[in-house]
């Protein structure tokens, strides 16, 4: 972009990129981790002897949390565990991307390694086989924060014209979006889907179904992607679930959500007892749908724009100003999902998708 400082001219790169690895059998693994936010992503590569087969062939690393927000610089060594796998849509060829779990000097998890405890929930729901998609969306942003492709002074036209819109003055770093769905096609994420949401600059990709913790691995990898590959353009993302105040669109993380006998006839019935239980512990869900401890989203949840009451719980049949929604086809089908409309866009999956089968499921908050 114009404005982008720090482009660098991509076409030398690429001479380099070409070169071919040495005639041994080394790759590069760039392992990728969450940072002390809860929200941020991290990432360094390592050279590997052979190609991993398994995510067990790959070892486990360490880095610099006092640099992370993790640690003090005076006992600041963070241990990386590898936990999931992909092909690696940028360097391509047989290098890898590794998600890690973070754990701490003594191998304690770290305060935003949520995926442990998610694990073990899994576990001991799998019997019901539950499934998980995420409707995760973002914004895209030029270097100084302004919405990609407003007026530098003022405001675009109002709501109506870009929900799934086609055209320059509708929809803004369609490139952006369709480089992120072959990446994530390549690298084996289970990406859904992809469309323009109602505030321009907004956009939606969707990760699943999935089964148990592979929900939150995928769309943590989705994410890191996006993030890469808008480097690459010199363009910013945001999960902000309000990054625009005002009348326009918030951004959330929709998650959607089954077990087998929901999924089997007659199991509407089952998707609204646990609409039932959701119910009760709505207070306990909205605590963990954000990294703020509900925070941020008290900014979205407002009732406006498609979203329900932030201290009410609401359900309904096609309604998307409800807190938990089934869909029409859903309810004509007599059986299939619900979606749980509260989580924020830079919630945790794990944390998520952990407090639907505690509460639907095992029914054990701790």
């Amino acid at each position: 972009m114009a404005d982008y400082s720090a482009a660098l001219d991509k076409k030398v790169l690429h001479k380099y990129q070409d070169l071919t690895q040495s005639d041994d059998d080394t790759v590069q693994c760039m392992y990728v981790w969450i940072d002390g936010t809860g929200e941020g992503l991290r990432c360094k590569t390592r050279t590997l002897p052979s190609e991993p087969k398994t995510i067990k062939e790959i070892p486990m690393w360490n880095y610099d949390g006092s640099s992370t927000y993790q640690a003090e610089g005076s006992n600041s060594d963070m241990f990386i565990v590898p936990c999931a796998m992909f092909r690696d849509p940028f360097r391509r060829g047989r290098n890898k991307l590794v998600l890690c779990e973070v754990f701490k000097y003594d191998m304690r998890p770290a305060e935003t390694n949520f995926r442990k405890s998610c694990k073990a929930v899994m576990e001991r729901a799998k019997e019901s086989q539950p499934w998980f998609a995420f409707e995760q969306e973002y914004i895209l942003l030029a270097q100084d924060s302004h919405p990609l492709g407003w007026p530098k002074m003022g405001y675009p036209g109002p709501q109506g014209a870009y929900y799934c819109a086609v055209g320059a003055n509708k929809v803004f770093g369609r490139d952006i979006v369709e480089a992120h769905y072959r990446a994530c096609l390549y690298a084996g994420i289970k990406i859904a889907g992809t469309n323009s949401e109602g505030m321009p600059a907004e956009w939606e990709y969707q990760i699943g179904p999935l089964e148990g913790i592979a929900a939150g691995d995928h769309l943590w990898m989705a994410r890191f992607l996006m993030h890469r590959i808008a480097e690459d353009f010199g363009v910013v993302v945001t999960l902000d679930p309000k990054p625009v105040a005002g009348d326009w669109s918030g951004a959330g993380g929709h998650c959607n959500y089954s077990t087998n006998v929901m999924r089997e006839q007659g199991g509407l019935k089952h998707i609204e007892e646990a609409i039932g239980k959701l119910r009760t512990r709505h207070k306990e869900h909205i605590k963990v749908y954000d990294p703020q401890d509900g925070k941020d989203n008290l900014k979205r949840l407002t009732g406006d724009r498609e979203t329900s009451l932030y201290d009410e719980f609401s359900s309904g049949v096609a309604d998307r100003y409800a807190s938990v929604r089934i869909p029409r086809q859903v309810f004509k089908d007599g059986r299939g999902y619900l979606e749980d409309r509260r989580p924020s866009s830079n919630c945790d999956p794990y944390r998520v998708t952990e407090a639907v089968a505690r509460t639907t499921i095992l029914d054990d908050w701790p």
